[in-house]
């Protein structure tokens, strides 16, 4: 990576209106993250408890997003940041991001707004 994940690219097109591509996602405040062994694990929390059902764990590029979640990101940026850092262009990064938020809202890993 040659960018830190606090060097996050701004979108190249910002259109008016809101979007898809505008809302922004964070992580849901009931799950716990840690990073052990290089991989980054994520447990939900219910009832104070830990769900041993529903952990996730991720790849590099998951871990990365992951973590520019903590703060709050749209699409478009995760994606400008995906296209800046690794070897993929940016209609690619664009799809796979989508594809990883889809996944992330699913699980309910994380919020919208």
């Amino acid at each position: 990576m040659a960018n830190p994940l606090s060097e996050l690219p701004r979108p190249a097109n910002s259109a008016s209106g809101l979007n898809a591509a505008q809302v922004c996602h964070s992580r849901n405040t009931t799950i716990v993250s840690r990073d052990v062994a290089g991989e980054t694990i994520v447990v939900p929390i219910c009832r104070g408890v830990g769900d041993l059902d529903s952990v996730y764990t991720f790849n590099e590029v998951g871990r990365s997003l992951w973590k520019l979640l903590e703060s709050g990101r749209t699409v478009d940026e995760l994606a400008n940041w995906v296209a800046a850092n690794y070897e993929v262009n940016s209609d690619q990064a664009l799809s796979d991001v989508q594809n990883y938020i889809a996944e992330l809202q699913e699980a309910g890993l994380i919020r919208s707004s």
